[in-house]
């Protein structure tokens, strides 16, 4: 029986959109599961999918609003580590393509590469673990490993909490890492607990977890406490 991988595909442009599931209903082994705008709306596609039609493989635009695809990364593989992700980008300076291999991709595809290519990325990924990129951005990736053994600083990917998250949520996070509850913050920070609960829900949401555990390993890491 033919092995078929689940997909999904992160862009904010319509055209792109389009284009894609052209090229992914033109290939039997692929399956798209869903496909987003932007990060947070990918983030709430899967919060809400079982186990069973998680996507194995996620395609990645980086410039998109609300919420970038580096960022989405960083996010979405803190919470999902069994997910590879292969950008699928016009970009291809430097520092996107590392940002985007510390972020935890997997690869880093340019937008005009035809159906054939990304089912063959897809299949690399799954069966071998390997790294598939065009070879414009293989080039410039050698180039990047090339000047950091020389010694030449590479840019470093950011790890920021998301700007949405507010000071005193902040706060709250770090609070919640270091395992105290909702009456110990609220006596803390001076604050009732049904303000605190309203506080960790608004993060819960913000951030697109479910439980305490998804936060603090997102916190963890990347490095927000």
């Amino acid at each position: 029986m033919a092995v078929t991988f689940r997909t999904a595909f992160v862009d904010d442009n319509k055209v792109n959109r389009n284009t894609f599931v052209q090229k992914i209903n033109s290939l039997p082994s692929l399956e798209l599961i869903f496909m987003a705008e932007n990060g947070h709306q990918c983030l709430e596609e899967l919060k809400g999918l079982p186990q069973a039609k998680m996507p194995q493989v996620m395609f990645m635009d980086l410039e998109m609003p609300e919420m970038d695809g580096i960022e989405t990364i960083l996010m979405a593989k803190s919470l999902y580590p069994f997910i590879h992700f292969i950008v699928l980008t016009v970009f291809d300076d430097d520092e996107k393509i590392f940002e985007a291999i510390r972020a935890g991709a997997s690869g880093y595809l340019l937008k005009h590469e035809p159906a054939s290519v990304l089912e063959d990325a897809v299949i690399n990924v799954m069966d071998i673990g390997g790294a598939p990129m065009s070879p414009a951005v293989a080039r410039k990736a050698l180039q990047l490993l090339s000047r950091s053994t020389d010694g030449q600083a590479v840019p470093a990917a950011g790890r920021q909490i998301p700007v949405n998250i507010t000071e005193r949520e902040q706060q709250i996070l770090q609070h919640m890492v270091n395992g105290w509850d909702s009456k110990r913050i609220a006596s803390e920070l001076g604050l009732s607990v049904l303000t605190v609960r309203k506080h960790i829900a608004n993060i819960y949401e913000k951030l697109h977890v479910n439980s305490k555990a998804q936060i603090i390993s997102l916190a963890h890491k990347n490095k927000w406490v």
